[in-house]
């Protein structure tokens, strides 16, 4: 039934038919117009260029979607109003010691973890989607059966706002959320949940959804030093040992950024010494690197685009390193797709137009890189595409699929097929499998079970699933960190979905914040107030490790 489903809504790119003629364009060589024919194309401009080449423009009609599937434009890194619009505000450095963790009234410690296990291997945690970038763990010798009494929690923190997950490099968490009318840095001890240090800025933003008001873009640390963007596009680099402030920037006044949906959410990028931000600015740059340890905008590429809430995610491609940028934010006509740029120059090598129709519609997946191919989604309409990167730096479309489509919770790779949950959610966010190869759908399912709620009339039996899920593949099995709080181990094949075990951390909904593993402990963020406890919003340490 799933297959069949999807044989009738794959497109590939010989369903395309490209028209073209070349002609002068004054003052910049030789310029090329063209055309993908399409009965729903829509107005857009690229300007284009090739490595080595004269520049040339595009005036092309695109469609929205058509345009989208096997043509991808190749551009310059640069353009009008990519200078640095200002410099960074930088603080004077002195030489402070690296303050003790201190106990404090928003942790509660409950008991300390199992040892870890003399096999365990271990890794940090300190950017988002892990330290590969694509939600896949190194990490070894943890808990095959959740114990029947739950997880034991090991430490438990008071949380402000936001959606950012934590980022740890050894002993040290950065938590970022918002409290009261601040943005918080928190350092923290992995451990214990003692805190080094504490930093904190003003922020009035109020989101207009109704949503909750703090930061979105996790904390991302790098050289030693910790980097944070908030909900108002307030940049800054923090000493991760002194929580010294070395430089900020207020990006939404440096270049003139409008709030988007849900305000600044793409957690940057540290590489190659930069850090790489989703930035949208109107005219430009789309995408924008600035020095890590001074703050200067090093380069700004491309435009037209605005700032997405994906994160930019590096790649090795044909032995080149490269950063992929799934760009596309608030617009009228919504406009967006994949940027694929060089980290230390920002020149583009192509870009590949993809967005869904609707005004209201973001792209919000990060990409996921499988050798020198890319998959990107969204779930407003366009659904997904593969992205073949060549030898030469030029990108097309091997399938489309409208009906794997992800929001914001990116897809996993396992051997020759894709796992995303496909859907805007709650009630139509499905598990699908797909083909890496084809993208022909294998299966499709929705999770979902009873849960006795005892209240008081007796125990009420509520249907309950993973709904907009987070998947994170280690230790040979599939994490799912379920909306509502549950936590699952699944094995995920080509032959189906298979529950292996789950249990229910806590009652709560919005639990859309991916989990962090470190050194066999999990950590998960409660988003909202409990729904039968009313216990507060936590950020929670959980003991995944197995026994000797």
């Amino acid at each position: 039934m799933c297959g069949a489903r999807a044989s009738g809504v794959l497109r590939t790119d010989r369903h395309l038919r490209v028209t073209g003629r070349f002609a002068l364009a004054a003052g910049s060589g030789l310029g090329l117009s063209g055309s993908v024919d399409s009965p729903n194309a829509a107005p857009l401009r690229e300007t284009v260029v090739r490595r080595g080449s004269p520049l040339f423009t595009v005036a092309a009609r695109w469609s929205l979607f058509t345009s989208l599937l096997g043509i991808a434009s190749v551009a310059t890194h640069a353009g009008p109003g990519q200078s640095d619009p200002a410099p960074p505000v930088v603080e004077a450095r002195r030489e402070v010691p690296a303050p003790a963790p201190k106990e404090h009234p928003d942790t509660v410690f409950r008991r300390a973890p199992k040892p870890l296990p003399t096999r365990a291997v271990t890794s940090d945690w300190a950017s988002f989607l892990g330290p590969n970038h694509n939600l896949v763990s190194p990490e070894t010798a943890l808990l095959t059966r959740f114990p029947p009494e739950g997880l034991s929690v090991v430490w438990e923190i008071k949380k402000g706002e936001g959606f950012a997950a934590p980022a740890i490099l050894g002993d040290r968490l950065v938590l970022f959320h918002r409290v009261e009318g601040q943005e918080v840095v928190d350092c923290l001890h992995a451990l214990d949940g003692r805190r080094f240090w504490r930093v904190s800025a003003p922020s009035d933003y109020r989101d207009r959804y109704g949503f909750n008001s703090g930061p979105r873009a996790s904390p991302v640390i790098a050289d030693g030093q910790v980097i944070t963007l908030g909900a108002q596009g307030h940049l800054q680099c923090l000493d991760l040992l002194t929580g010294q402030v070395r430089w900020s920037r207020k990006l939404l006044t440096e270049f003139g950024l409008e709030q988007n949906f849900f305000g600044v959410g793409a957690t940057p990028l540290i590489e190659a010494g930069r850090v790489v931000v989703n930035l949208g600015a109107p005219g430009g740059p789309c995408v924008a690197a600035f020095d890590l340890h001074t703050g200067r905008m090093v380069w700004g590429a491309g435009q037209g685009w605005g700032p997405s809430y994906a994160s930019p995610i590096p790649a090795t491609l044909h032995g080149r390193r490269r950063v992929l940028v799934f760009a596309g934010g608030e617009s009228k006509p919504p406009t967006g797709g994949l940027l694929c740029l060089d980290p230390t120059d920002g020149r583009i090598d192509f870009t590949f137009p993809w967005r869904g129709k609707r005004y209201e519609s973001v792209n919000a997946a990060s990409p996921v890189i499988v050798g020198n191919h890319v998959f990107i989604a969204e779930c407003y309409g366009a659904g997904g595409a593969l992205v073949e990167v060549s030898a030469q730096g030029e990108g097309r479309a091997v399938w489309t699929n409208p009906t794997f489509g992800m929001h914001f919770m990116s897809a996993l790779a396992l051997g020759d097929h894709l796992y995303g949950v496909h859907g805007h959610g709650p009630s139509d966010a499905e598990l699908v499998c797909v083909e890496l190869k084809t993208g022909r759908e294998v299966w499709r399912t929705q999770p979902i079970w009873d849960e006795q709620i005892p209240g008081k009339r007796g125990v009420q039996n509520l249907k309950v699933g993973t709904f907009r899920s987070s998947l994170l593949q280690v230790d040979g099995r599939t994490l799912c960190l379920g909306e509502f709080g549950h936590l699952l181990w699944l094995d995920l094949s080509p032959q189906g979905y298979r529950e292996l075990d789950r249990t229910w951390l806590f009652a709560a909904t919005e639990t859309w914040t991916a989990p962090v593993l470190s050194r066999g402990l999990l950590y998960v963020c409660q988003n909202t107030r409990g729904t039968l406890s009313d216990e507060p919003t936590r950020l929670i340490c959980y003991d995944l490790r197995a026994s000797e």
